[in-house]
């Protein structure tokens, strides 16, 4: 499967056609909210054709349908009955169309809990029994065909969970977890976005769900349960010596190496991701020897500091090390 540059790019393919990502659904649930996108686009021309006819009549109509339009009970009707009656309308047949989205998972269905963070996104992948197994951030994979349940969390603020071709977006509420749920009727890679504004760099807080194939799918866990291979190469180790040396692990965690730290993206897998700092990026070895440098010319007001200490052989390392991990 071809990996795009970043996440803006993605989106950016994605919006150069007709029609643009909402209305242009790839898995079921993305119908449904294309489907009700619809049906409002065309309540809506409805409403504004009866509001411009009548209007045309109260402008160029005889004065016997002038007199018609000014009596009271015309006033009532038009004015309070009608939108009542096509608002309330609207309102059951939206939340109706929208129940199957956050229904609870079903028995054997996979779950995913993703928590926005100021301004990434940590990923969880759980087993049957809802503990996490595997951890990843900035994307989701999930197999085609399958309906995934998504627990959304929020660790610090209001964020907004949004992928525009798979389904409607759901708030992420400190304190409290919901649940969406996503399918994916064919392979691809799907820009999502947060829609919550969430201060400082909110615009640029991306991520990508990508769907394989099953068999692919199957591929790509079997190979995260078994984890990535040590450091191939004396450059390799050698960043991954600067890494316990520089602190890294205090905010950072690697499976399988003494860094735990809790307060930054897991990178145990980070060299497989497709972009760096939530879609800023594409994921390379110079594009994270910048980001480690100094992320916050990158991404103003992200919490991860800047290393501008750091010699240049030892940038080199630290983002070969980094790479390797995958």
């Amino acid at each position: 499967m071809s990996q795009p540059t970043s996440i803006r790019s993605t989106l950016a393919e994605a919006l150069r056609g007709w029609p643009p990502p909402p209305l242009d659904p790839a898995g079921p649930m993305g119908g449904v909210t294309a489907t009700l996108s619809w049906v409002l686009f065309g309540m809506g021309l409805a409403v504004m054709l009866i509001v411009f006819g009548v209007l045309a009549v109260a402008l160029f109509g005889g004065e016997r349908w002038r007199a018609r339009l000014a009596r009271e009970r015309v006033i009532w009707i038009g004015g309070l009955a009608f939108p009542v009656v096509v608002l309330t309308g609207i309102l059951v047949y939206g939340l109706t169309a929208t129940q199957q989205l956050s229904q609870p998972s079903q028995p054997g269905e996979m779950r995913i809990r993703v928590t926005g963070e100021m301004w990434w996104w940590r990923v969880a992948y759980l087993d049957g029994q809802g503990r996490p197994m595997m951890l990843d951030a900035n994307e989701l994979h999930i197999p085609v065909g399958q309906p995934v349940t998504l627990e959304l969390e929020a660790a610090d603020v209001i964020h907004s969970f949004w992928v525009p071709r798979l389904g409607g977006k759901l708030d992420m509420i400190p304190g409290r977890r919901n649940i969406l749920r996503l399918q994916a009727d064919r392979p691809g890679v799907f820009a999502g976005q947060c829609a919550e504004y969430c201060g400082g760099p909110h615009a640029l807080m991306g991520f990508v769900v990508v769907a394989h194939p099953a068999d692919e799918f199957q591929r790509w866990r079997a190979a995260r349960l078994r984890g990535p291979a040590p450091a191939a190469t004396p450059l390799e180790a050698r960043g991954a010596q600067l890494f316990g040396q520089a602190g890294c692990g205090a905010c950072h965690a690697i499976a399988g190496t003494p860094a735990n730290g809790l307060a930054g993206p897991d990178l145990t897998y980070v060299g497989a991701r497709r972009s760096l700092g939530a879609g800023i990026l594409a994921n390379n070895q110079g594009a994270l020897a910048g980001w480690i440098s100094d992320s916050q010319a990158i991404k103003p007001g992200n919490r991860m500091p800047p290393y501008k200490m750091l010699a240049g052989e030892d940038l080199r390392a630290l983002a070969a090390y980094l790479a390797s991990r995958r």
